[in-house]
């Protein structure tokens, strides 16, 4: 008996030991395998202190973003190292990462390139190696890399608290500019396969499905149908009539594609009957000329879908504003955009005489054109930072899902963004109302954002029969969005909803600087002839208290979605 309290004292000794020593572990284990009893904490005490951990929230804390294991699948593996998942590093790093062969994942910000090739302790940054006690791992279907590895690779600090079961990065690199003055997607492998739209007025589909391409590079290489997108999509036009990125937005948000080239080849008739092979789920939309904001996106996702005034009009007219000797272009004047391309890299140092305005700096994004590899140089060129309507209109495709994410979407805008709608103020409600099938939970809302800095509140109301029961609504969840665009919320959980149940779905939108917060349907040309009204519920608000039917009163639709998966 007294050997097992002995036994039993010392174990607890060297458990508060351990306790005391990981209250603030900071960047580096090397203390700890110095430790009398490392051993036995590796084999017993480890596993014990990172369950502990993983039974609870686990906080992180970045550049003043706190991001949670409730919504991002972080854990405490066994070595004490906190992992995350790679498809979360640009996000919450705001880093360029990339997986090639699913067994390399490659980090570059600042100046660092880090490359963590899989199941090995340790990284090359900058090409040299540095040894380490972990590194990039495979859990299931997902890969998962240490944060304090990644944070190290990026030049920050790491530490973890276990009183608050909270991990603080923060930063050593202020004042070093975040992005490279020089950047490609096709050097990170990365850049869409060139293509031709002949005689048609196609380039806005091209752009898009380039786009698509480039933000799934490397990890995936798929070549998806233009023709399938400016053939079945909502609106009333054909290939003749031209589109833009709002066109391509509503087809892919509606799940109306993409499909692959080889499923739609260009110039075929293109087949109704086919399904999308990926779910598109969000598409942020960058803030007029703001060039910055271009070339992050186009760093951390991929291609970004702009438009330019062209005045040419194939691989061989000639334009005043064409320097076909350095395949350079640069517009200065009134005219409004006739031409969709995809931005694919930026040069800060491109030099202002390569192009036939008398320009006032050095400076130019690389394109991506849809004439060909004859066009340019192998189907790129560059367009200068002065050009007057480059980066007026930008769009870039930022949330591509396994189609298995969700088994059905309601919706009642298939046009989609046509219009925005409003009180005259910051702040509005919308709902939507849908029935179930059988079997189906709630699990996530999708909506347009149409402008900087939105914020929102989503709610549900169950057992739906009139707008008064908008007055009752359930709260689901609040967020801050950083650009415009259209975001699907999954929920934290699932709502397990009745058979054959009408539900609402409504959210709150703050929109800075806007009196129109909330995006329409409607019919307001021959292009959205094509528009529904007698397929949806909705209902809009100035407060939340008192509603108007927004297809009688106001003769659109809203566009709020309902994602549900069956059980």
């Amino acid at each position: 008996m007294h050997l097992i309290r002995r036994y039993a004292i010392m174990c607890g000794v060297i458990l508060i030991a351990l306790l005391l020593k990981f209250q603030n572990f900071t960047t580096s284990m090397k203390e700890v395998h110095l430790f009398r009893g490392a051993e036995l904490a590796d084999e017993v005490f480890y596993p014990m202190m990172a369950d502990s951990v993983n039974d609870q929230e686990i906080k992180l804390l970045i550049g003043g973003n706190t991001f949670s294991s409730l919504a991002m699948p972080l854990f405490m593996d066994e070595k004490l190292e906190l992992m995350i998942p790679v498809e979360s590093l640009r996000d919450s790093f705001r880093c360029s990462a990339r997986v090639y062969d699913e067994n390399l994942l490659r980090l570059m910000k600042y100046s660092r390139e880090a490359d963590f090739p899989l199941d090995e302790d340790g990284y090359f940054l900058n090409e040299e190696f540095i040894d380490d006690t972990g590194g990039l791992v495979r859990s299931g279907e997902r890969l998962y890399v240490p944060v304090r590895e990644v944070t190290e690779s990026l030049g920050g600090e790491y530490r973890f608290d276990m009183e608050t079961n909270t991990a603080e990065v923060t930063g050593n690199d202020e004042g070093i500019p975040f992005l490279p003055t020089k950047f490609s997607l096709y050097e990170q492998e990365c850049g869409p396969e060139v293509r031709k739209q002949g005689n048609q007025d196609t380039c806005w589909a091209f752009a898009s499905v380039s786009g698509l391409e480039s933000s799934l590079k490397p990890e995936e290489d798929i070549v998806f149908s233009a023709n399938h997108m400016v053939q079945q999509n909502s609106y009333a036009a054909g290939p003749e009539d031209g589109g833009d990125y709002t066109m391509s937005m509503a087809y892919l948000l509606g799940y109306q594609g993409p499909v692959t080239e080889a499923q739609d080849p260009y110039g075929s008739v293109s087949s109704a009957s086919l399904s999308p092979v990926k779910h598109v789920q969000e598409i942020q939309i960058i803030d007029s000329k703001n060039l910055d904001g271009i070339k992050e996106a186009v760093f951390l996702y991929g291609g970004v879908q702009s438009s330019i005034y062209n005045d040419l009009r194939n691989k061989d007219s000639e334009s005043p504003y064409y320097n076909r000797d350095t395949n350079s272009y640069c517009y200065i004047g009134t005219a409004k955009p006739n031409h969709d391309i995809l931005i694919v890299g930026w040069d800060d140092d491109y030099p202002k005489e390569n192009f036939t305005e008398e320009l006032e700096g050095n400076g130019a994004f690389l394109c991506l054109n849809s004439w060909g590899e004859e066009f340019g140089e192998d189907g790129l060129f560059y367009i200068s930072y002065y050009d007057t309507n480059i980066g007026i209109h930008n769009v870039v495709y930022t949330g591509i899902e396994d189609i298995d994410n969700y088994d059905h979407l309601y919706q009642t805008d298939k046009c989609g963004f046509v219009a925005q709608i409003g009180y005259g103020q910051d702040t509005a409600y919308g709902a939507n109302v849908y029935q179930a099938g059988e079997k189906e939970d709630l699990s996530a809302i999708g909506f347009y954002a149409t402008g900087h800095g939105t914020a929102y509140e989503l709610f549900l109301v169950r057992n739906f029969q009139s707008k008064e029961d908008l007055q009752h609504m359930e709260s689901l969840g609040t967020g801050t969005l950083g650009n415009a665009g259209y975001y699907t919320i999954r929920l934290d959980k699932p709502v397990e909803l009745d058979d054959n149940e009408f539900y609402a779905v409504a959210v709150a939108l703050t929109t800075p600087g806007s009196d129109r917060p909330l995006a329409v349907e409607y019919q307001v040309d021959r292009m959205t002839e094509n528009v529904v009204l007698s397929d949806g519920q909705g209902y809009v608000s100035m407060n939340g208290v008192f509603w108007d039917d927004i297809e009688d009163m106001h003769a659109c639709n809203l566009c709020l979605k309902a994602y549900t998966n069956d059980r």
